[in-house]
């Protein structure tokens, strides 16, 4: 995957899973990729930090009763409670505090992400390598109407590339996530993960071994050979690896 900012205000910098099961998440994303986990204070219920050779990568934590399995992305911002009332007033809905200085919120097509305020919580000691976070792509039905929400929330901007079934999110010309447009049917609306692998074959395999599942089989698109497989419980993400 491209090089993208996840360290500047405006800019994704985090993403984590909640569960039902996090204990049994932990197991499934440990042998998936190598994670260890250590136990962090200041969320609502049970989390955990995840790590890739000491460095942090993401998150796991216990879902609220009822609620599936899936995976968050979060945006890093100055002030949380600001940006989740401005969240409201650009057409989407503030949903509550789930830390301390996490706040999570929908977007004006429902789709769900987190808001991290700068100064509290880190955002990722690792991105872009083998078993860490690549991306997180947008997937929604009304182009126009997220460039004018996301616009108006991080001073992100759109542009198309020519020939390319994605589009790019910019913050100051740096690259911070991509975009695409689904039907709100067959793909519903929803920010996916993308994790970087050195082999999307061996890793969807390997999932299907933990347990999981095989969402779309590993398949070409130029430079990269990617698969999107499902964990035991529900929560889905993406698996990338560089070819040629």
């Amino acid at each position: 995957m491209a090089q993208r900012d996840t360290s500047s205000v405006g800019a994704p910098c985090w993403v984590d899973t909640w569960q039902p099961d996090p204990q049994g998440a932990k197991e499934f994303y440990g042998g998936l990729f190598g994670w260890t986990f250590d136990e962090a204070p200041g969320f609502e219920g049970e989390y955990w930090k995840a790590r890739l050779d000491g460095r942090t990568v993401g998150g796991v934590g216990q879902a609220p009763p009822g609620s599936p399995a899936g995976w968050l992305t979060h945006v890093r911002v100055r002030d949380a409670a600001k940006a989740s009332a401005l969240a409201e007033q650009a057409g989407g809905r503030q949903l509550g505090a789930i830390g301390a200085g996490s706040r999570l919120v929908a977007d004006s097509a429902g789709v769900l992400f987190c808001l991290r305020q700068a100064g509290v919580n880190d955002g990722v000691g690792m991105a872009d390598q083998p078993n860490s976070w690549a991306m997180s792509s947008l997937h929604t039905p009304d182009l126009a109407t997220a460039r004018a929400f996301y616009g108006t929330m991080f001073n992100w901007e759109l542009t198309s590339p020519p020939e390319s079934p994605f589009s790019l999110w910019l913050l100051e010309d740096q690259l911070v996530a991509v975009a695409a447009t689904t039907d709100g049917v067959a793909v519903p609306p929803h920010w996916s993960v993308n994790f970087a692998v050195t082999d999307a074959d061996r890793t969807a395999a390997r999932a299907v071994a933990l347990g999981g599942g095989m969402v779309m089989a590993p398949m070409d698109s130029p430079g990269f050979r990617s698969a999107v497989i499902s964990d035991p419980w529900g929560g889905v993400v993406a698996v990338s690896g560089v070819t040629g």
